[in-house]
């Protein structure tokens, strides 16, 4: 049988520097995925009550566990946030995950898409991209990855593809507490 491994996520910005971290993540052994996420190779991690420091230095801790979802090759990730009043998906448009020796990193590239837990959607922080890009001079390759990146999400988020189901979040996350047990809120 095998285990939860810890990981932390640290994002970065286009010129390297550090965006945001999350300290304390596990990851979803491969035996526990279901075959269709295996099929693609993703990489799903669950947090609870993780600290988080931005850039500036602050630090918070998450209120709602999350499950995210990284796709090798794809220029996006997706976090499944666990609500009370349903499951909302995070997603951001970054450079694709790298795995190595219990740290996962990405490039964050601003734009956000959200899908609520009724199933809307919003494009958000447009004008972030848009200042960074100009900021950071995104070559045009890096804008093209975005662009394609944005439009293969929210294809995936209209048509309810992987990883866009509320019962596969619920379901990782519940075996995780399974394993872990009840953590004092």
């Amino acid at each position: 049988m095998e285990r939860y491994e810890q990981c932390i996520i640290k994002s970065f910005k286009h010129n390297g520097h550090i965006h945001r971290l999350w300290q304390q993540n596990w990851v979803v052994p491969n035996e526990y995925l279901s075959a269709e996420h295996q099929e693609e190779s993703l990489i799903v991690l669950i947090n609870r009550q993780t600290p988080i420091i931005e850039a500036d230095g602050k630090q918070w801790v998450s209120r709602v566990p999350a499950v995210s979802f990284f796709i090798p090759g794809q220029w996006f990730n997706i976090v499944a946030l666990l609500e009370a009043g349903g499951v909302r998906y995070y997603c951001n448009i970054t450079s694709p995950p790298y795995l190595q020796g219990g740290v996962l990193t990405y490039i964050d590239y601003d734009l956000d898409v959200i899908r609520t837990a009724d199933g809307s959607k919003y494009i958000v922080d447009q004008d972030e991209y848009e200042h960074h890009k100009v900021l950071y001079h995104y070559p045009q390759a890096v804008q093209d990855k975005v662009r394609d990146g944005l439009n293969i999400l929210l294809d995936r988020i209209e048509r309810g593809g992987t990883p866009f189901s509320d019962d596969s979040a619920r379901a990782y996350y519940e075996k995780f507490m399974d394993v872990f047990g009840e953590v004092d809120e």
